[in-house]
């Protein structure tokens, strides 16, 4: 997540409004730049079709020049900003930006080979990780139809976390679960991963990851929410040359199926 605080400093400074005014001209920025900074992104967001519709209760359009002024003179701490407060700040400098949030920001990166993470066969990167996350997303968006072919890539066939995870989401499609998308109501963000264990077929990963699911039941009134932000462990193999997930720790895992 470093990486992406870093990045998204840079381009606003880069933002044309902001090259466009006083900001553009001074090697440093003090109170009364962000001052004038909190405002032209205030103006951004007031246009933004991202904040037309229920985003903008939830977001808000505007930015402090404090929290900027933090923002931008800050290092990067996982404490302070894996905060939900403030990830929806990002969220919010991401729009002015010109994207949909802070995780169309990462996949954008990701997109630009910025993070230089590529898998394939013997070369390990911490790529799979967002992929798979990507991947799962994708399996809810089918739902109640279940793709497990979207983990072919990513998960081995015969690992105990593919077998759960079928379980998991077998049970919620014979329940007729669906995700809903509509105005960005279900979303996920992953903020950081990190190698905690590295050896040559075998890496441990941890991650902070923020889900905020919203499904219906079928044709029924019945809903259900995930809204957490938690920290999970992915063991990753390698075998046969190929580097794919094993095996996941997640303290949520199964959280829907256990409700009645």
């Amino acid at each position: 997540m470093k990486t992406i605080y870093n990045s998204i400093k840079g381009k606003v400074a880069k933002h044309p409004k902001v090259q466009d005014s006083v900001l553009g001209k001074v090697d440093e920025w003090k109170r009364s730049h962000y001052i004038i900074l909190s405002e032209i992104i205030k103006d951004e967001l007031a246009l933004s079709e991202e904040l037309k519709n229920d985003k903008l209760f939830e977001l808000g359009n505007t930015i402090s020049h404090i929290t900027l002024q933090r923002f931008f003179e800050s290092d990067y701490q996982d404490k302070t900003h894996n905060d939900l407060r403030f990830l929806k700040t990002l969220d919010k400098i991401c729009i002015f930006l010109g994207f949909k949030d802070l995780n169309d920001y990462i996949h954008d990166i990701k997109e630009n080979h910025v993070f230089e993470k590529k898998v394939s066969n013997d070369i390990f990167s911490v790529d799979i990780v967002y992929r798979y996350c990507d991947a799962v997303f994708n399996l809810y968006k089918n739902f109640p139809t279940l793709k497990l072919d979207l983990f072919k890539d990513l998960v081995f066939d015969n690992s105990p976390f593919l077998e759960r995870a079928s379980a998991f989401s077998n049970e919620l499609c014979e329940r007729q679960f669906e995700l809903v998308t509509k105005n960005n109501r279900s979303n996920f963000e992953v903020f950081d991963v990190n190698i905690i264990t590295d050896e040559p077929d075998k890496k441990v990963l941890e991650t902070h990851e923020f889900w905020n699911l919203l499904f219906k039941v079928g044709e029924t009134e019945e809903t259900h929410f995930v809204n957490q932000l938690n920290t999970q462990i992915y063991f990753i193999r390698k075998i046969d040359n190929v580097w794919k997930i094993w095996d996941n720790y997640n303290p949520d895992a199964g959280r829907l199926n256990n409700k009645n």
